[in-house]
């Protein structure tokens, strides 16, 4: 809990009791400074929940950020045996998808160069 949450209910409540002894005694300046004070007191009631709840959401994210951090290396490494036992069950269809891919990848890199296009020169 945040300060200006503890300090903001106190002022409202302040507030609140300076506003019905104005009320009781009929001053009106006393009465206003009251309500003054019990709007100031919500305002910083209201920013301490707003840091409040600004942290809450921080913690909860680096939480997440955390736990994937930790959790990567699993995910790699269960991805790793997968792959690794796909290939040791049918390693003629491992070795031709591999071949497709470097097949692939060579009539991409083998591919000329693109030329500018012509450019149409107007004499007149």
């Amino acid at each position: 809990m945040d300060t200006d949450r503890i300090v903001g209910s106190a002022k409202e409540y302040a507030g609140r009791a300076e506003g019905a002894i104005g009320d009781m005694a009929g001053d009106a300046k006393t009465q206003a400074s009251g309500k003054a004070r019990e709007a100031a007191g919500t305002v910083q009631n209201l920013y301490g929940q707003a840091k409040d709840a600004v942290r809450d959401a921080t913690d909860t994210a680096a939480g997440y950020a955390k736990d994937a951090y930790e959790n990567s290396g699993e995910t790699f490494r269960d991805g790793s045996k997968a792959i690794a036992q796909k290939v040791q069950d049918n390693p003629l269809g491992a070795l031709l998808v591999a071949g497709g891919i470097g097949f692939a990848l060579a009539l991409l890199m083998s591919r000329p160069a693109r030329r500018p296009p012509s450019r149409w020169r107007y004499y007149g």
